[in-house]
């Protein structure tokens, strides 16, 4: 389980350090940069993944990514005593992510790169990263660190480099994975890569779950809900198929799925009280097919130890939040989860879970700011030196 979730200089994230709990909703108000949580998240899953620079780029370059606002911000300027103003700056410009886990922990600090000729001198450079045991990060656990182009890690009391020649462009996830000399790093890079996030569940008329789609064992719904139909189908034959149909039953009462098979391609149908068919998906509103879609994610049967819901509520009555709260909570019973919201509705039913933690973002001279969390309060964390 995550701990702490680290972000520094990525939008308005200046300097966050938020605790994690094995429930988590966030919240805030439009532009308090829950977005920008959710999508540095996100990016730094994209390390283990090897699409950390490109996912950079895709949010338009590593230069639009960074804090736009000054360096430092001083109580004046938070009393609105003091015109913000930029001054000759004081540090290197770097964007860091991180977080602390039960078994291993990293950080990464990305920067500009070194003047050259390439064509690719606006990528951002990667210029350090370390893995560490457990929580806490000092000499005495740290596994790997990685300084520019070479990597080290731990043999004993003593360090022996593991690859010198570690491209600016790639993380030690993909470079330095090795079973024998570096086993914490192939192990975390696993465990990263198992992280899920939803996001973009299409429920518009064109939306492939709509669709008939070939059907083969399928305990994860792709990231657009492509494989719907397979995916419940999945739930029925391996997985919770009671739990299946009481989610369907607390919100469409009197309602049952069934998956319909032609020529092995797989589609959704959806019996309700009263009518003398089934409905098809294509029939589907929004926010029906949206709830099936965030039923085959949160009953999976081979769960993440990292799920990540962004702004589940799109589409959903607001009737029909208490019953998506409650299917949150009993995934966060076999994952951690993360849920990303606006709906006062979702997030005030999660609130009353016990131990959920609750997350309140606000802006302050254009810094996100987690709401009543004083210096004091912040987890333990150390950013990188370079």
């Amino acid at each position: 389980m995550l701990h702490t979730l680290a972000i520094a200089n990525y939008r308005s994230l200046r300097d966050l350090i938020m605790p994690l709990a094995q429930l988590n909703v966030i919240s805030g108000a439009n532009g308090s940069g829950k977005s920008s949580l959710y999508r540095a998240l996100r990016l730094t899953a994209e390390a283990a993944e090897g699409r950390l620079i490109a996912h950079l780029a895709q949010e338009g370059g590593f230069a639009s990514t960074l804090w736009a606002g000054p360096e430092k911000i001083s109580p004046a300027m938070r009393r609105g005593e003091v015109t913000i103003q930029g001054t000759i700056r004081q540090t290197t410009v770097a964007l860091k992510l991180g977080f602390a886990g039960d078994d291993f922990s990293y950080a990464i600090d990305l920067g500009l790169p070194m003047p050259s000729l390439s064509l690719f001198c606006a990528d951002p450079e990667i210029k350090r990263e370390q893995i560490w045991a457990g929580q806490l990060q000092r000499d005495a656990t740290l596994l790997l660190d990685r300084r520019g182009a070479v990597a080290r890690t731990r043999d004993g009391r003593a360090w022996q480099v593991l690859n010198q020649h570690v491209p600016t462009y790639d993380s030690v996830f993909m470079q330095c994975a090795d079973p024998i000399n570096a086993p914490e790093v192939l192990q975390l890079r696993e465990a990263m890569r198992r992280w899920r996030f939803y996001d973009h569940l299409r429920t518009d008329a064109s939306a492939p779950a709509r669709q008939p789609q070939i059907g083969t064992y399928t305990p994860i719904l792709a990231n657009d809900g492509a494989n719907l139909a397979a995916a419940l189908q999945t739930i029925i034959e391996i997985g919770e198929p009671e739990t299946l149909a009481a989610a369907i039953d607390d919100a469409f009462p009197g309602s049952r799925i069934q998956i319909d098979v032609q020529q092995g391609r797989f589609s959704v149908l959806l019996w309700q009280h009263g009518l003398l068919r089934p409905l098809s998906a294509s029939e589907f509103s929004d926010g029906t097919l949206r709830y099936l879609l965030l039923v085959a994610a949160l009953l999976s049967p081979r769960p993440p130890e990292l799920l990540v819901l962004n702004e589940p509520e799109t589409s959903l009555h607001p009737d029909l939040l208490p019953a998506l709260a409650r299917l949150i909570a009993a995934a966060a019973t076999r994952s951690q989860v993360i849920v990303v919201s606006h709906a006062s509705r979702l997030v005030a039913a999660l609130e009353r879970e016990v131990d959920c933690n609750s997350i309140i973002l606000q802006k302050d001279c254009g810094e996100t700011l987690i709401a009543g969390q004083h210096h004091l309060d912040k987890p333990a964390w150390s950013w990188l030196s370079r």
